[in-house]
């Protein structure tokens, strides 16, 4: 298991867990990240990743990346 900021761009992952507090889970839950979901890293600018999910583009900032475990 690897964060997703160690996601190679391009390449398919499968969610395996996401971290932080109550708080967090719930707003990346919001935005469809979500145990078992596929998400491939777009872009990556100044830290922060584009990411595709659900077949929607959404960005995030690298601290939340980084609690998304793949």
């Amino acid at each position: 298991m690897m964060p997703l900021t160690l996601a190679i761009s391009g390449e398919d992952n499968i969610i395996k867990k996401i971290g932080g507090n109550a708080q967090i889970k719930k707003h990346l839950e919001n935005l469809g990240f979500v145990t078992g979901g596929s998400v491939k890293i777009i872009s990556e600018i100044g830290g922060n990743v584009i990411v595709n999910i659900k077949d929607s583009r959404i960005a995030i900032s690298r601290e939340l990346a980084q609690k998304i475990m793949i």
